[in-house]
């Protein structure tokens, strides 16, 4: 357990998406290249203490933490953009925001959403970044916690909000337990984390499983 990679000490930057329900999200952002942590929770509000049950004014969003020597961050609004409709009119609970947390993301944002503005309408708000309340345990990698063995034959523990936010290994495989990811980033992360033959094994099957299968909640 000890040699797999939970801690990764890098200097990362952060990004933060609104794009309807929370889970995909983390999903997809979780397995992409370069994203070392993501929490999902709410932000955009000024409700204090936001929950699920009591969300106030607050949009479910996902918090990426990822290293800005393998991955721009106009990458990672290409996978905002590319995997939902800002098109279609939500409640805030699912609205589609980009919350930049600082002056070129803000520009970046804008540009982006110029360009996707020319292929038709767009819904999205490009907001400053605000405080984000992590949900509550049970949606932390919702995917991965749907396999308690992988869970725990990580080192984990069901619903432990801290470990399952703070997690690399758990972000990874998240989203290749979910068939995201890709297969030759996943074979090289079984070895880069440090997973035994036989979690390599089941995460495999499953990314097979559902690799290609259209993102629900």
């Amino acid at each position: 357990m000890s040699s797999m990679m939970h801690e990764v000490d890098v200097d990362t930057k952060k990004a933060t998406f609104a794009m309807g329900c929370f889970w995909e999200p983390d999903v997809l952002f979780g397995s992409f290249k370069g994203v070392i942590r993501t929490r999902v929770g709410y932000t955009g509000g000024t409700k204090k203490g936001p929950s699920y049950k009591s969300l106030g004014d607050h949009t479910e969003a996902i918090d990426v933490d990822y290293d800005p020597t393998a991955v721009d961050y106009k990458e990672l609004l290409g996978v905002f953009w590319e995997n939902h409709d800002p098109s279609i009119r939500m409640t805030r609970q699912y609205s589609s925001f980009i919350y930049y947390h600082d002056g070129d993301q803000k520009k970046l944002a804008e540009e982006s959403l110029a360009e996707r503005k020319a292929k038709g309408a767009v819904l999205t708000q490009i907001v400053p970044a605000s405080e984000f309340y992590d949900a509550e345990g049970y949606h932390q990698k919702y995917r991965l916690q749907q396999h308690p063995w992988l869970v725990e034959a990580i080192g984990l523990s069901q619903n432990d909000q801290k470990s399952l936010t703070r997690s690399h290994v758990a972000a990874r495989l998240n989203g290749y337990i979910f068939g995201r990811g890709g297969k030759e980033q996943l074979e090289a992360d079984i070895v880069r984390l440090g997973l035994n033959e036989k979690i390599a094994d089941y995460v495999r099957k499953y990314y097979l499983k559902f690799e290609g299968r259209g993102l629900t909640c």
